[in-house]
């Protein structure tokens, strides 16, 4: 512990989390979340929903953009029961994310179809259900954004299929070390402290913030939940879900 009582791994920890996020506002990424926000508010205002995918913990980035206060309404998620972290034994979720093939049945029963638009969540983008995914969200006519750390993706190579980089129409790039961990325990230790989920999650809310104030520039109210523990939000709320109830399966 140090002098002023702040464990020295924890604030370093932090410090290499802010890091991370300043470099989420570099001209590069701004101009592609810019570039996004403008697609997704052109399918918004269309009446269209965006459709989200992350499989194991991307599925928890995928998971905090819907139904959230503060958060877009139209935002369908792709939550493959097999690819979530409550599944178990939960190994089993990694052998099938690497396994080609099967990402064509996790869209069976989805609406995404011509002229959609597909979030796909990947850190390392190597795996082969977010991949093949993208591609066959792209054989139905849907343009696919991809967030997906590329110096993590372009230092390893994709499993039977491309990186998911390579095959997106749009990527936002999400700055995290190879193997996602940052602090070194030593030499013989694995690294701790992943940060794809705390950069991830503040670069995925910034998007939506974006597409909201998108959306405004417009001219269009943005669709937005508001806080359910606030005694002022259930009329707005209940205006939102009727409003977009028969697009979202989740309602």
């Amino acid at each position: 512990m140090s002098d002023d009582g702040v464990a020295p791994a924890y604030s370093g920890y932090l410090t290499t989390v802010q890091e991370l996020i300043g470099r989420a506002m570099d001209d590069h990424t701004e101009v592609a979340v810019a570039t996004v926000a403008r697609i997704a508010a052109d399918r918004i205002s269309d009446g269209r929903v965006l459709y989200v995918f992350g499989a194991s913990h991307a599925g928890l980035l995928v998971q905090d953009l819907f139904y959230r206060a503060g958060g877009l309404v139209p935002v369908q998620p792709i939550l493959p029961r097999a690819l979530m972290l409550d599944h178990k034994p939960v190994t089993d979720t990694s052998v099938l994310e690497r396994s080609p093939g099967v990402a064509s049945t996790f869209l069976e029963d989805s609406t995404l179809g011509d002229g959609d638009l597909l979030l796909v969540v990947s850190v390392s983008g190597r795996n082969a259900v977010p991949v093949e995914m993208c591609l066959q969200a792209q054989r139905r006519g849907a343009t696919v954004v991809a967030l997906t750390a590329l110096a993590y993706s372009a230092s390893v190579t994709g499993r039977e299929v491309p990186r998911l980089f390579e095959v997106a129409d749009h990527v936002i790039d999400l700055p995290a070390s190879v193997g996602d961990a940052i602090v070194s325990l030593g030499d013989d230790l694995p690294r701790v402290g992943p940060v794809s989920s705390a950069v991830g999650s503040a670069m995925l809310h910034g998007l939506m913030v974006e597409i909201a104030s998108e959306l405004l520039r417009r001219g269009i109210r943005p669709p937005v939940f508001a806080s359910a523990n606030l005694d002022s939000s259930a009329e707005w709320n209940a205006a939102q879900i009727a409003a977009w109830q028969d697009r979202l399966d989740y309602l």
